[in-house]
């Protein structure tokens, strides 16, 4: 007995349906991927897949999308996707770069110690022109989220925010660490929230850095005074 037939074909699996209708709602796993393409969090997989073979396997062209869709390793950079768009890390492509010249196993990227230690690194090697602008362009979020003067950050943010902030490398130990009210407001951490942030505000590093580089000190004091922090 003959198979009825089965005209109409999914391009991706093969498998074929005697019913458009039938096709249209099929979702097989090639075809899933397919579809979330434009899906950021696949996006950022994507981008990272691209990085990933650039810098580690010498590959000088571009992979494409359908290569990707095909790889053993599509679910695992897509995942690592979805954790750049939900963390939403300082610098994003610094942070894929990052992880990407770690040397990290790929079911490690999405472990919240690798991108801590990429805070550390970050915001011990950056200028101190930048962590000010990050800083003070944060506090004024802050200010405009709850309706208070962005100088007052110190004064108010609740210190489970600051501590989080700090951790996360939002608020620089530049300005912390060079005001009064940073300093007031640290002292309000409990231990739980020194142990959080102690990588961060790691004071003999920081200190000697301080020595090290006065002007910048003098340049950071004049900001806080200046803008009344």
């Amino acid at each position: 007995m003959n198979e009825p037939s089965k005209p109409f074909q999914c391009q991706y699996c093969k498998s074929k349906y005697a019913r458009e209708s039938t096709l249209v709602v099929h979702v097989c796993e090639q075809k899933r991927r397919a579809q979330a393409q434009t899906e950021k969090h696949v996006v950022l997989g994507f981008e990272t897949y691209n990085i990933f073979y650039k810098k580690t396997q010498n590959f000088h062209g571009v992979k494409t999308y359908d290569e990707f869709c095909k790889s053993p390793f599509y679910n695992a950079f897509v995942k690592f996707g979805s954790f750049v768009n939900n963390v939403k890390p300082l610098y994003p492509d610094k942070f894929i770069n990052f992880v990407v010249d770690s040397g990290a196993k790929l079911d490690h990227w999405c472990r919240d110690d690798l991108y801590d230690k990429y805070v550390v690194d970050l915001i011990k090697t950056e200028s101190v022109d930048t962590a000010l602008e990050r800083s003070i362009e944060h506090m004024i979020k802050w200010g405009d989220a709850h309706n208070a003067n962005w100088n007052q950050y110190f004064l108010y943010v609740s210190v489970s925010r600051a501590a989080y902030d700090i951790k996360d490398g939002k608020i620089s130990p530049w300005i912390v660490l060079n005001s009064n009210s940073g300093k007031l407001m640290i002292k309000k951490f409990n231990d739980d929230q020194l142990a959080a942030v102690s990588a961060v505000l790691d004071i003999p590093f920081w200190f000697s850095k301080f020595r090290q580089r006065p002007e910048d000190v003098s340049f950071v004091k004049t900001i806080v005074s200046e803008s009344n922090i």
